[in-house]
């Protein structure tokens, strides 16, 4: 620890630097799909990057494929990836990552950052733009220490997580090829521990095309299209009951037009996740089923789309390593480090479930992401920064 003290004082003294580097970057929306936004927020991190002295890759991404509220498929652009390397010789290499999209888009009238003692609130200062300066801090200490070059790194700041991962997951699972471990900066949960065991995560689209027909003189010759999709919601409900720890959630639905017609065409946008990988393959079935049951119907077109797009997360023996070799990192700071399972999903998933055995809560202490009283702990900054440090100068010099 004596060996370190000098790095792990220089971050401390980063404490102002971090929380105006927060303020800054959650003072640019970037939500998910606001390209002007998200290619500013890569401008901006590529500069701040650059103090790492490794060139800064900016990287095009292929559009998402979405079902517009027409039921047409829609190619969607997203924002560019940043991509880092670090003495890419070295055989022992830690994969760093982090997002920098957020859930409030450009006409959210969540936009300002704010301080309240030493609490920052504001768009993104959890999820995940305080991982991002903790990510840069605990690097830079890395990089500046006299075991610089002792360890490899990449680091993949993606601008699509908040939607899946739909351009970069790629991007990521080629980046874990090699690697000895999985660093990703999401908050920590609200009472700082981290997240083991993680639910996987699916996004379904339910297309529902009746005939439409005049709802006075005409009714009985329509098909309502809004009264097909209810009963499948309903049928979709009832899945909640049957895997243990699965969540069906209808998130949106869609449809109709004047009250005088019978629509024609109605969707539902379904979240699920659950426990398993199994459970993920029994589920698609039951929704398969569900839409041949309703195809049945005469007059009706029913058509699923979408995919679990992240596998469940397993805490298995190799994450219980590496999680336990934190945990004494943060008892050599008088950091406590505990961890619990989480329903939430993040680009950890694919990297465990690949394989590469992944510690993805590292950000900062906080709470109510994804609403408008996100906020985080300024204290946890430097506090996290340096657990984050110690753990890749530790693997750097061979401790582990």
């Amino acid at each position: 620890m004596a060996d370190f003290a000098p790095i792990l004082a220089w971050i401390e003294a980063q404490q102002t630097r971090m929380e105006s580097l927060v303020m800054q970057w959650a003072g640019i929306n970037s939500g998910c799909y606001n390209i002007a936004g998200l290619s500013h927020m890569a401008d901006v991190l590529t500069d701040a990057f650059a103090v790492l002295r490794h060139p800064v890759r900016r990287m095009a991404l292929p559009p998402q494929n979405v079902i517009e509220s027409n039921g047409e498929f829609a190619a969607r652009p997203l924002g560019p990836a940043l991509f880092i390397q670090g003495h890419p010789q070295r055989a022992n290499r830690v994969l760093m990552g982090i997002h920098f999209d957020t859930v409030y888009g450009a006409e959210s009238t969540f936009q300002q950052v704010r301080r309240c003692g030493q609490e920052m609130c504001g768009p993104g200062v959890a999820d995940a733009k305080g991982g991002i300066a903790i990510l840069l801090i605990a690097l830079q200490a890395l990089e500046e220490s006299e075991f610089a070059g002792h360890l490899g790194w990449d680091v993949v700041l993606n601008p699509d997580e908040e939607i899946g991962s739909p351009g970069s997951a790629p991007l990521y699972q080629a980046a874990a090829q090699g690697k000895t471990l999985g660093l990703l900066f999401e908050p920590a949960l609200p009472d700082g521990s981290l997240a083991a065991a993680r639910k996987g995560s699916g996004n379904f689209v339910w297309v529902v095309r009746g005939k439409a027909a005049h709802a006075g003189r005409d009714f009985h010759s329509g098909r309502s299209s809004t009264v097909a999709l209810a009963k499948i919601v309903l049928a979709l409900d009832q899945l909640n009951n049957r895997w243990p720890g699965a969540t069906i959630n209808i998130g949106r639905v869609e449809g109709g037009s004047a009250l005088n017609i019978v629509p024609d065409l109605a969707i539902a946008r379904v979240n699920i996740r659950c426990r398993l990988p199994e459970h993920q393959q029994e589920i698609h079935q039951a929704l398969r089923a569900i839409a041949e049951e309703a195809n049945k119907k005469e007059g009706f077109d029913v058509q699923l789309h979408g995919e679990f797009h992240a596998p469940p997360r397993i805490f298995d023996p190799a994450h219980a390593q590496w999680f336990n070799r934190l945990a004494q990192c943060g008892a050599e700071l008088a950091i406590p480090v505990s961890w619990q399972d989480s329903g939430g999903t993040c680009d950890g998933n694919r990297l465990s479930a690949g394989g590469l055995p992944t510690i993805d809560t590292l950000g900062p202490v906080g709470q109510g992401i994804h609403s408008f009283a996100e906020r985080i702990d300024t204290t946890s900054l430097a506090e996290r920064a340096k657990l984050t440090a110690l753990m890749l100068l530790k693997v750097a010099r061979g401790d582990f």
